[in-house]
């Protein structure tokens, strides 16, 4: 008897590293989403993936992947 083996199934989470930690996050999680979860802030906020900037208008389109290493840095005003 044969044992078949199931079908490759996406996974459900990836792990990645955000500003230097490791994190699990869904698999379908937009760059968007993730910043959306780590800063409040809605300006003043810029992303990196991979050591490269992503512009703001591009985040909803921009899937995270297992490996990716993501900054997330907001701009504080001080004196």
């Amino acid at each position: 008897m044969t044992e078949t083996t199931p079908a490759e199934t996406a996974p459900t989470d990836i792990a990645l590293t955000v500003n230097g930690e490791p994190r699990r996050l869904p698999a379908a999680t937009t760059l968007a989403a993730l910043v959306a979860t780590v800063s409040a802030a809605n300006t003043g906020v810029a992303a990196a993936l991979n050591e490269a900037v992503v512009p703001r208008s591009s985040w909803s389109a921009t899937a995270l992947h297992s490996g990716d290493r993501i900054e997330i840095l907001t701009a504080v005003q001080g004196g």
